[in-house]
């Protein structure tokens, strides 16, 4: 990388240090230096300040660390300053700087980082919280703390457990507060919420108390009430100090602190009353460090250093074991062979005045790649926990206590990490756990807000900037009793503005709103238009007679639904209680072929059973055909006349007998009914019929009906006609398709109860064929949406909601008399239940005798076969077969077969036997 850039610092650099440098060669010398820049005179760098050199004390100390070589340190204050920082840096150059632990501002370090990379010097910042500082563009940089990704992940998974959908975030105008900020907004919009305002501060120290009364009074003006600071100490308690002032600090108000404030706290505890006060009900996060009796005796012995004077905040305890890792990497690399050497980099004898501007002290030092790669691969305990990388070279296993200012000091209310969400149990307890993938898990505990109240705020409020609510209303030509406007007058009226007057006196809070009519009053507008108007920010909210429909629910969010909403036909009808084929109409077409088919098998199956044994079922083929018919069909009546003598017959015809008595007693009352009560008919079955036919359909204007039949049924667009009021579908369905009108009319339920109300001579077809509502509409995360759904559940329960119908819509005419069209008739579904009982009896008891005719078969083909030695022919066989069903069984034998069964029943099978044979 070209090095130029920073001449200018050299320049100075040389004027303040103008000494060359001379580099040494050891394998593993006496002595290493390391060097370390911070702002000494900040919250953070007076703790880190003490905790690096307790930490070099405890290295150098320790003789399984280094083995005897002495690590020393040397620190350089870039006092919050880029440019200061980069000199201090250019210095620590000059020395035998091995590894840096530092800068401790996201700012400073992106100016020195790119030196750090050149000269392949291993930085290592323990309060560089910038999400943006990556090792791919810093590939020598190395951070020991947590990044700010993980901490605004924590707040946006705060904001997200208490169900808040905006915030405002107030921030330091550079890198550490802009890209903080960055990744808040990104952690917020993965759980569908977002930053509705963001207030920058100047991040000087000449900021005003003027300034930040002028970005507080701008942000009460506004919606949200959860705000996230992220800013220095300096700024952030001017920022309590002045939203105190204004009443920003008390009931409603929700604020959340980065760990700026929660390093102040443990630092510099107690504050004074006067900034405690300031501070009531904040939520804080801290990095979260591993418990341990050796972070506790630390912390001991701390007090005993510092005498009280300094609290040991996490920043500390990151320094602390920052310290730590540089020895025990130092350790790996000289362990691994590697010395400690420089060179001068080639590229700078190119720049002119190099020997002005001293540029050979700006040496490469050559194990810095094989020291990164330790410190990368370590994997150490420390006093903050296990200190592992991920490959972004991140701390893995982040997670931050969440506290809560409360009185004179601060309560801890749960934890984050990115392993286990929010939780009330430290995460090194649940790593051992599967990962908590779903927020329904998160828990923390109970919440002293501002104000002093335990009850979890609303998170909004309406501007207090004097801005009503703009809410459009559509203005309907037709169907004016849902919604309309008072003709010469700005007033609006009807069913859907009294719902929704009713649930805003319901909210507990003031909602200023007009109404604005939408459409030119001479037709009905596009509903979807108006429902696009609100994701432009032209309207505020929208209601109305609005169905709730897919393509509206993905630009705003509906309210819960207060009417019923679902599409059904309305078609002419006549009626069907006369004609001449009336008795035909009980039983559908297959209904009444496998009846009769059933009549026919059923008399073949009688045939078959009683033929060899009945007389009367005997005779010859004209009379046997007739005689089956005539028996089939008298079952019908139950007049058959003739009598069965075998079992299996009687059994076939008692189950048959049963399946005719259903058929019977269900054809009679549905032709009693036929003819008895007004039975309506009209061709239109149900939308099946619409969609195969080639008829015109009508729908209403500005509806989403042509877009439902033309885009989801699949019904093309020239079929479809609009009609803007009951008295044109009336007009269209009188017509009729031959006469330019239409064959039904596609609309929503309530719009066809009201039209059906005044229009006798017609009726619904079918069932209905979607499942909807009519809602309010708000644009996305709206909080308006949810508390009015709440509102109009209060007004369904306590029953204001059907009294309002009942005022607008409830019409005494002959819709109460009518009913859908009942085209129904007796199918087949109803009774294959029955035939298929019946067709299995049948057929069993042709198995059963054919079975018996089998085996006399085979009795009497033996006989023959002893009688004709010389054998038999397949034709004998067939004749014999044919004769034996043909034949009338002798009644004498069958007699005699009786008595010898009832005198022996013990030899009953055997003389059957023999008899047969």
């Amino acid at each position: 990388m070209n090095v130029i850039w920073f001449i200018p610092l050299l320049v100075v650099h040389v004027g303040l240090f103008g000494e060359g440098f001379s580099g040494n060669v050891s394998s593993r010398p006496a002595v290493v230096n390391i060097g370390a820049i911070f702002t000494f005179d900040s919250t953070i760098g007076r703790v880190a300040k003490i905790a690096i050199e307790e930490a070099v004390k405890d290295v150098n100390s320790n003789s399984s660390v280094l083995h005897g070589t002495k690590l020393v340190v040397k620190m350089q204050n870039s006092n919050c300053s880029g440019f200061l920082g980069m000199v201090g840096a250019l210095q620590l150059m000059e020395s035998d700087i091995v590894a840096v632990i530092g800068p401790q501002s996201s700012v400073v370090a992106r100016m020195i980082l790119n030196l750090a990379s050149e000269l392949q010097v291993p930085f290592l910042s323990f309060a560089a919280t910038d999400p943006t500082l990556s090792s791919l563009q810093f590939p020598f940089f190395v951070r020991t703390t947590q990044s700010d990704l993980y901490q605004m992940t924590a707040i946006a998974e705060i904001v997200d457990h208490y169900d808040w959908k905006e915030v405002i975030a107030i921030f330091l105008d550079d890198d550490y507060g802009r890209n903080g900020v960055a990744a808040l907004d990104d952690a917020l919009a993965a759980r569908h919420c977002k930053i509705s305002y963001k207030a920058e501060i100047s991040p000087g120290s000449g900021v005003t108390r003027g300034e930040i009364m002028d970005i507080l009074v701008k942000v009460a003006l506004l919606e949200s009430r959860v705000i996230v600071l992220h800013v220095n100490p300096d700024s952030g308690f001017m920022v309590f100090s002045v939203a105190h002032y204004l009443g920003m600090m008390t009931n409603g108000f929700v604020w959340l602190a980065t760990d700026w404030l929660s390093s102040v706290l443990d630092s510099s505890s107690p504050l004074p009353s006067t900034t405690m006060d300031t501070l009531q009900g904040v939520l804080v996060l801290r990095a979260h460090t591993l418990y341990s009796d050796r972070k506790r005796d630390f912390f001991s012995r701390w007090n005993k250093v510092t005498g009280g004077s300094v609290g040991l905040n996490a920043y500390g305890l990151f320094a602390y074991d920052t310290v730590w890792l540089v020895a025990h990497a130092i350790d790996s690399f000289f362990i691994q062979g590697g010395i400690i050497s420089f060179s001068n980099d080639s590229r700078l004898r190119f720049v002119g005045g190099s020997r002005n501007l001293n540029l050979d002290a700006m040496t490469i030092f050559d194990g810095g790649a094989l020291l990164l790669k330790n410190i990368l691969q370590s994997d150490l305990v420390g006093l903050t926990g296990p200190i592992k990388f991920n490959p972004d070279r991140n701390r893995m296993l982040p997670a931050y206590d969440v506290i809560n200012v409360i009185g004179t000091g601060f309560r801890q209310i749960g934890y984050w990490s990115n392993y286990s969400g929010l939780s009330t149990v430290p995460p090194e307890t649940l790593y051992s756990r599967p990962p908590n993938d779903s927020s329904a898990n998160d828990q923390l505990y109970s919440v002293v807000w501002p104000g002093e109240t335990t009850t979890k705020p609303r998170g909004w409020v309406f501007p207090n900037n004097g801005k009503q609510l703009r809410i459009g209303v559509p203005n309907r030509v037709s169907f004016r009793d849902f919604v309309s406007q008072v003709r010469g007058t700005n007033t609006l009226k009807g069913f859907c503005i009294d719902v929704f007057t009713a649930a805003v006196n319901l909210l507990p809070y003031a909602v200023p709103y007009q109404f604005i009519a939408y459409g030119d009053g001479k037709k009905n507008p596009s509903y979807t238009e108006l429902v696009h108007l609100i994701s432009t920010g032209f309207f505020d909210a929208a209601i109305g007679d609005i169905a709730i429909v897919t393509n509206r629910t993905k630009i705003v969010d509906f309210t819960q639904p207060y009417a019923e909403s679902g599409l059904f036909i309305v078609a002419p009808f006549r009626k069907l209680n006369t004609g001449t084929w009336a008795f035909m109409r009980p039983f559908t077409p297959l209904m009444w072929g496998v009846t009769a088919a059933f009549f026919i098998v059923v008399g073949v199956v009688i045939w078959i059973l009683e033929h060899r044994i009945n007389d009367e079922f005997r005779g010859p083929p004209q009379k046997q055909l007739i005689t089956i018919l005539w028996f089939s069909l008298s079952t019908w009546f139950f007049a058959h006349r003739e009598t069965l003598v075998s079992t299996l017959g009687r059994i076939v015809l008692i189950i048959w007998l049963f399946v005719v008595l259903i058929i019977n007693s269900s054809y009679t009352a549905s032709l009693t009914s036929l003819l008895t009560v007004q039975k309506l008919y009209s061709p239109i079955k149900g939308i099946e019929t619409l969609k195969t036919g080639d008829d015109p359909i009508g729908y209403q204007v500005g509806s989403f009906v042509e877009h439902y039949l033309s885009e989801e049924i699949g019904i093309d667009k020239s079929r479809l006609v609009a009609l803007g009021s009951p008295e044109e579908y009336a007009a269209a369905l009188q017509r009729g398709p031959k006469k330019g009108g239409v064959a039904a009319i596609v609309d929503e339920r309530p719009y066809i109860e009201l039209f059906l109300s005044s229009q006798c001579i017609f009726r619904i077809v079918g069932q209905e064929f979607t499942k909807s509502g009519w809602g309010f509409a708000f644009p996305r995360d709206s909080p308006l949406a949810v508390d009015m759904s709440t509102a109009i559940l209060t007004l369904s329960e306590n029953g204001d909601l059907q009294r309002i119908h009942d005022k607008w819509l409830t019409k005494s005419t002959c819709s109460s008399k009518s009913a859908e069209i009942d085209s129904s008739r007796l199918h087949l579904k109803s009774f294959w239940g029955l035939f298929l009982i019946c067709g299995v009896t049948c057929i069993v008891a042709l198995i059963i005798y054919f079975f018996q005719i089998m085996r006399k078969f085979f009795h009497a083909a033996n006989a023959e076969s002893i009688s004709n030695e010389g054998g038999s022919s397949r034709s004998r066989s067939v004749r014999t077969l044919l004769m034996l069903i043909d034949e009338k069984e002798d009644e004498s034998k069958r007699e005699r077969k009786r008595r010898k069964m009832e005198r022996s029943p013990s030899s009953n099978g055997l003389e059957l036997e023999l008899e047969l044979e």
